[in-house]
Formats: structure tokens, sequence, C-alpha cells
């Protein structure tokens, strides 16, 4: 079963990264930015999410596979991923919180199977949100978060 959804998605790395925010709210833009350091175009502004090995993957319908609008220039080819295995989801809105708690991307209805993905929140035109972007999914991946911080008493 696929799911055809209102995203975009990059690949970084082989890993995808799920774009979500609602019409104009920079997920193409991002997605170029990422792209311009080293990210690889799945899909710009729909995406197909699957199930695969219980893992959710994305991929562009066909109709435009390989086609990003980029605004004031219009809509360009470029080469693309065919699809990727999804390691994080970003919601584009305002500015996250300083020390957020976990969460997890809810797949569409029969897409449930699939492992739960980290989900974070980016204001999409934030300088560092590529930066930061690529860092939560380092993190993710390694396990690089720490739940406390006991700093060492002054003597």
């Amino acid at each position: 079963m696929k799911v055809n959804i209102h995203a975009s998605c990059v690949a970084i790395g082989g890993k995808g990264v799920l774009l979500l925010g609602a019409s104009g709210s920079g997920k193409s833009d991002l997605a170029l930015r990422l792209m311009d350091g080293g990210a690889r175009l799945v899909a710009d502004d729909r995406c197909e999410i699957f199930v695969s090995r219980k893992k959710l993957c994305a991929r562009a319908p066909d109709s435009i596979a390989g086609l990003m609008e980029i605004r004031g220039i219009g809509i360009i080819a470029l080469p693309y991923a065919k699809n990727a295995k999804l390691a994080l989801a970003v919601k584009l809105g305002a500015n996250a919180q300083r020390l957020p708690d976990k969460n997890f991307y809810v797949p569409p209805k029969g897409l449930k199977s699939a492992a739960p993905l980290p989900l974070i929140m980016v204001k999409a035109d934030a300088p560092s949100a590529p930066a930061r972007i690529r860092a939560a999914l380092a993190a993710f991946a390694h396990s690089r978060f720490r739940d406390t911080f006991n700093p060492k008493s002054e003597t």
C-alpha cells in the first residue's frame, strides 16, 4: 500500500528526510538548501510513502519524479533518488522548544506497521535549518542524545 501526501523529501547520505508543512511553508526552499549541501532530491511537494521491511519509505509520484519547483525560476528537472528509507521527519513551522520532548511522526492509516520515525520541528527559513536537520539525523542514527546533564560541582 502507498499513500500520497503533501511533503517534500531529500536523501542525506542515503537516509530519507521527510519535510512536512502547509503550502508555502518552505518545503521546497529548504530541500533546495539541503541539496546545495549535498543532499539528493527524492520528491518535491508530493510524496508517495510506503512500508518496505517495516521501514517507512518515500518516492515521488511518477508524474513529478525528478522535478522541482524553484520559486522565481520555474519547474526544473534534476537528478533524483528513486526512493529513500525515511530516517527523520521534519515539521516546518514556528521555532521549536529549546529542549523538546521526543516526538514521532505518525504515518497515515494503512502504514502503521512501519517503525516509528523521529520528528523534529524546524523553522524553514532559519539560516541554521539545514545544519539542524543534519545534526538531528546524525544524533538519531548514532544515539547521541543526552537525557540528563549533571555538571561537576565546584570545590
